[in-house]
């Protein structure tokens, strides 16, 4: 179980000032209020610098027994009291709630609310939880909690929607209209996919601006920590359809960073149309995301689907600057995936937009072999070029769009499915069946001259051509490729009309297929 799908079933909370702390089963001594402290941005950023040039010090984990050795079922026992949400009696556009410790959530998070430019941490409350059947006996006064969520009337204005939630290490997620939980993000991912091993740096504390009665969006302030990197963070949420939110970083590293990874995305994928047979199972297709999109520095778009490889599979996309990239859950059809618990899709898409120049770099997407749908087994992010050296500082800024359409990304055709069968005629290759819609393709005649440009690495490419999809409005394309070895390599396809008139976005794979 991942923390995305653990959290995704957790009924958790936040709320009022420390009075003495009895709960049946559960009990706390009494904790001092704790007294208030200038903040902002600037003070923020004061912090990192300092922390940046002392030692690393690694965050504890000493949980009481009775919270360290909960099983999965025992902790999902643990639930915010919703009517305590902090600011639900102030008739405030959001409310907060917050996650307790236990289980894999060993290491505290301190939250903080600033209000007037004055932070105070919110203390531990344990009359804030439902514990449900467990008996903890005495907890600490100083526990703390292991993150936090934010909530807004997003669909209906009588009811607070979860919007964003911080829980585990740097990862967070969020949702707009009509979406449930599906991928995450993280605030940074260090040396992912390298045989030295992943660093996981971890938000060690937030901040949470208390909204204004007319409130729009929230701000949350986060101070991330690792052993390779410190930095500062704000996000500025705001819920609706989609739901955007805009990240500030300033990033000081402490030492050499083989692979640094912004703005890093992850989710799931266990199988698709493509390779569903490789699955006993009655759905036809298991994935929280189903590609991954990108807008290169040409203009270009490409569309790369997602597999579930035989082995670690890892693809860069190299451009001098980054216009944006996602991953997307373009499938909207529920006849796809009949599953009516998961609801794979009303999963959202996640677009990173970056504010100014990133410089040149890529866009690195890492695809994990798994079994199992509980996994979280791809990952993708931005790497810069430019070396990630010690001493270094970097500061960032992008902009997070959580939608269930992204309906201009992009603005020309797109590629609606990627299939796969044997080719005919006794040929040894196999070939690529593309569905392509939107954009100019809805409005073009069968007898238009729309030409399918392929074109492959290593191999030849066979057969190929494109015809009119009178089902859907759209273009369906196929082709034969025969591979030269089983050495990787990458096929390109986009359709066009006449010699240089580019309908649709540029479609990505690697072969072997997975």
């Amino acid at each position: 179980m991942t923390r995305r799908q653990f959290a995704a079933r957790m009924l958790v909370g936040v709320a009022a000032p420390a009075i003495l702390h009895l709960v049946p089963g559960i009990m706390s001594s009494a904790a001092a209020e704790p007294a208030p402290v200038p903040f902002d941005w600037d003070t923020l950023v004061r912090r990192v610098e300092t922390m940046a040039a002392a030692d690393y010090q690694r965050p504890g984990e000493s949980l009481p027994k009775a919270l360290a050795d909960l099983d999965y079922d025992r902790f999902r026992d643990i639930r915010f009291r919703n009517d305590r949400a902090l600011w639900r009696d102030q008739n405030l556009p959001f409310q907060l709630q917050l996650f307790h410790l236990g289980f894999m959530y060993k290491t505290p998070v301190a939250i903080n609310i600033v209000e007037d430019g004055m932070a105070r941490r919110v203390a531990f409350q344990p009359e804030l939880f439902n514990y449900g059947k467990n008996d903890l006996g005495i907890l600490p006064a100083d526990l703390g909690y292991a993150g936090m969520r934010v909530h807004a009337p997003m669909n209906t204005p009588s009811y607070y929607d979860e919007v964003i939630s911080f829980l585990g290490s740097s990862y967070f997620r969020a949702i707009g209209k009509g979406q449930i939980y599906g991928l995450s993000a993280r605030g940074l991912a260090i040396d992912t996919a390298l045989p030295s091993g992943e660093e996981f740096p971890v938000f060690r504390e937030f901040w949470v601006q208390k909204p204004a009665p007319d409130a729009k969006l929230i701000r949350i302030f986060g101070l991330l920590d690792s052993r390779s990197a410190v930095g500062a963070y704000e996000f500025e949420v705001s819920p609706g359809d989609p739901t955007e939110v805009k990240v500030k970083a300033r990033l000081l590293l402490r030492q050499d960073i083989a692979k640094l990874g912004l703005a890093p995305l992850t989710s799931m994928f266990l199988f698709g149309e493509e390779n569903v047979r490789k699955f006993d199972d009655f759905r036809p297709e298991v994935h929280d995301s189903d590609g991954l999109l990108m807008h290169n520095a040409t203009g270009e778009w490409i569309w790369r689907p997602l597999g579930n490889p035989k082995k670690l599979r890892v693809s860069a996309y190299q451009t001098e600057a980054l216009r944006g990239f996602g991953l997307l859950q373009r499938d909207r059809d529920f006849r796809n995936y009949e599953d009516l618990e998961a609801l794979y899709h009303q999963r959202p898409s996640c677009w990173i937009a970056p504010v100014g120049d990133w410089g040149p770099g890529r866009v690195e997407l890492i695809e994990i072999p798994t079994e199992l749908e509980k996994y979280d087994n791809i990952v993708a992010f931005w790497v810069p070029a430019e070396p990630a050296r010690a001493g270094a500082a970097l500061n960032l800024e992008y902009r997070m769009l959580f939608a269930r359409r992204l309906a201009n990304y992009p603005p020309s055709g797109r590629v609606a499915a990627t299939r796969t069968s044997p080719s005919p005629g006794g040929i040894s290759g196999r070939r690529f069946i593309l569905d392509f819609t939107g954009g100019r393709l809805t409005d073009l005649k069968a007898n238009e001259a729309v030409e399918l440009v392929v074109s492959a690495g290593r191999g030849q490419i066979l057969t190929h051509t494109v015809q009119k999809n009178m089902v859907t409005g759209g273009w369906r394309a196929f082709f034969d490729f025969i591979p030269e070895d089983a050495r990787p390599t990458d096929l390109r396809a986009f359709l066009r009309l006449g010699s240089d008139d580019v309908l649709s976005e540029t479609w990505s794979y690697q072969w072997p297929a997975p």
